[in-house]
């Protein structure tokens, strides 16, 4: 049998392409945000999904409606953590049904740690269902100084949050809601944001 050997020098270029390609660095025109916290049924494969399309034109018309916090509302410094709440449009109240909490969830510390030790949470089934991804801005930045991804109509920021969000008490913050309905971790409807996102104020004890 003749068999011909390999042709290395096609094989060390494939090699080191896609050595490339693994080890590709974000641009400085797209910022590499930390992942969100996680709560409910939300996984990090439903979050990817939602960062695949958060460049499309905004759409409002599936926007939830937001409950709390309302506009400009404001928190007294040291305050416990809020429920944040709201609801689905009624076109999408038939299926849009709570789903049941997780056991646990990712702390603030935890998600900032990741920032240097990501954790994927992989091997889950495909998520399908209503999801939503809370982000709370601070003027000026790119990145949310806190956001969760979670199945459920609520959120209540753990402790570590909340604190972090109260050190921020000399300047307003904005909370932003995106929904989507993923079928197997595939964006299927959405993404829809609210118009207008809301303010968040801190008071003086």
């Amino acid at each position: 049998m003749n068999m011909k050997a390999p042709n290395l020098a096609a094989l060390a270029t494939t090699l080191a392409l896609t050595a490339s390609a693994c080890g590709e660095q974000p641009t400085d025109t797209e910022p590499t945000c930390a992942e969100p916290i996680y709560a409910g049924k939300a996984t990090d494969e439903a979050w990817h999904s939602l960062v695949d399309v958060r460049d499309k034109p905004l759409d409002a018309s599936g926007a939830v409606y937001l409950t709390s916090p309302t506009e400009g509302q404001e928190y007294a410094v040291g305050s416990p953590p809020p429920t944040w709440e709201w609801s689905l449009p009624l076109t999408s109240l038939p299926r849009g049904l709570p789903a049941t909490p997780r056991a646990t969830s990712r702390t603030f510390t935890t998600w900032l740690g990741e920032l240097l030790l990501p954790s994927a949470r992989a091997h889950l089934p495909p998520y399908t269902g209503e999801i939503y991804w809370v982000e709370v801005f601070a003027p000026g930045t790119t990145c949310p100084v806190a956001q969760v991804l979670t199945s459920e109509l609520k959120w209540q920021p753990d402790t570590d949050t909340w604190a972090a969000l109260g050190q921020r008490a000399d300047s307003s913050l904005t909370v932003q809601i995106t929904r989507a309905y993923l079928l197997q971790n595939r964006v299927t409807e959405g993404p829809y944001r609210l118009e207008q996102p809301r303010t968040i104020r801190w008071s003086a004890p």
